[in-house]
C-alpha cells in the first residue's frame, strides 16, 4: 500500500541517495562541460569557482595560466529505462492497443540536457524475471536508474516487483495534480539509486523536472540544482484541486513579469510550447487574472 507524499518531502528522500561523484583530473579539451570540482586561483587571484559548469571561456583561461588539465566533476551516468508491452518504437506501425514508446527519447534527452550522459533502453519483458534481468545488465553503467512504464498500472507494478528483488524500494503516491505512483530506494550491490516516474509523457516529464533533475545537479556538484522561479502575475484565471498541488504548462512574458497558462493541459504539445510551470499551491483551488504566483522557469523562449 502506497502512501501519499508531498513534493518537498519526496525530494528531500531522494536527494539522500546523492552525492557529488568522485572528482579526477582531465585533460583541456576533455574537461569541456564538465563541472569544475575545485576552486581555481592565478597566484593569490580566484579565478574560476567550484561547481562552474567549464565553457570553452574557462578552457581559454586555464590554458592561460598554465594549466594542461582541471579537476572536475564527471557527469552521471544515468540510464533511461522504459517498459511496457504495448510500447513499440517510433517509426512502427501501431496494432490494436500499442501505443508509441514516448518516455524514454524524452527523458533521456532531458538528462543530457541537465548535464549527464544518458542511456536509453526500451525493454518489452514477459515477466517481471525478464525485466530484473535487464535492470541488472544495466548496473555496471549507472549511477542513476529512471524507469518508467505505461499508462496503465500493469507495467507500473511489473517494474516495482522486479525492482523489489534487487533492493529495498518504497512506494508513494504523489501529492501532485495527475501525477499517480513513484518508486524510488537503491538496487544492485553497490546501492545505485533508482526512480520510477509515471507512464503518461506529461506526468513523467513534470516529476523529471521537480526530482530527477536535481539529483543529477547534486552528483554534479553544482550549487543552484533546482530550476530559476520567479514571481508574476497571471495573465488570466485558473483552477486547481484542493489538496494537491498542480503545475500548469505556461508562456512567461520576456519581462518575466506576467504569465498565462496553456488552455489545454492534456495536450503532450504543451510540453514543448511551454517555457515555464505555475506551480499552484495544495490550499488553492481558484486564482484570478491579476494574482501573483509562483513560476517554474524551464527556459527562455526569445532570440
Amino acid at each position: 500500500m502506497s502512501e501519499q507524499i508531498r513534493v518537498d518531502e519526496f525530494l528531500s528522500s531522494l536527494l539522500s541517495m546523492c552525492a557529488p561523484l568522485e572528482a579526477f583530473e582531465l585533460p583541456l579539451l576533455d574537461a569541456h562541460g564538465a563541472t569544475l570540482a575545485e576552486d581555481i586561483y592565478a597566484g593569490e587571484r580566484l579565478v574560476m569557482r567550484k561547481g562552474t559548469r567549464i565553457r570553452s571561456t574557462h578552457i581559454g583561461l586555464a590554458a592561460s595560466i598554465g594549466l594542461g588539465h582541471l579537476p572536475t566533476l564527471p557527469h552521471p551516468r544515468v540510464v533511461i529505462l522504459s517498459a511496457g508491452p504495448d510500447l513499440i518504437e517510433p517509426g512502427e506501425d501501431l496494432t490494436g492497443s500499442q501505443e508509441f514508446e514516448t518516455n524514454s527519447w524524452l527523458l533521456t534527452t532531458a538528462v543530457r540536457e541537465a548535464g549527464a550522459i544518458g542511456y536509453r533502453v526500451h525493454s518489452i519483458p514477459d515477466n517481471e524475471e525478464e525485466l530484473k534481468a535487464v535492470m541488472e545488465d544495466q548496473l555496471v553503467r549507472a549511477d542513476l536508474i529512471v524507469v518508467s512504464g505505461e499508462r496503465g498500472d500493469d507495467s507500473f507494478d511489473l517494474i516495482t516487483r522486479a525492482l523489489g528483488t534487487l533492493g529495498e524500494i518504497t512506494t508513494v503516491d504523489m501529492a501532485i495534480e495527475h501525477s499517480g505512483r513513484h518508486n524510488f530506494g537503491k538496487i544492485g550491490p553497490d546501492g545505485t539509486p533508482v526512480v520510477t516516474l509515471p507512464g503518461d509523457p506529461i506526468s513523467a516529464y513534470i516529476s523529471f523536472e521537480l526530482f530527477v533533475r536535481p539529483m543529477i545537479r547534486t552528483m554534479l556538484g553544482s550549487e543552484n540544482i533546482h530550476r530559476p522561479s520567479v514571481k508574476a502575475k497571471l495573465e488570466k484565471p485558473i483552477a486547481s484541486n484542493s489538496g494537491v498541488r498542480s503545475y500548469l504548462r505556461a508562456f512567461l512574458s520576456e519581462d518575466g513579469k506576467s504569465v498565462r497558462a496553456i488552455s489545454d493541459q492534456e495536450e503532450l504539445s504543451t510540453l514543448a510550447d511551454a517555457n515555464a510551470l505555475i506551480a499552484v499551491p495544495e490550499n488553492a483551488t481558484e486564482l484570478s487574472s491579476g494574482d501573483q504566483v509562483t513560476v517554474v522557469v524551464l527556459r527562455r523562449r526569445y532570440f
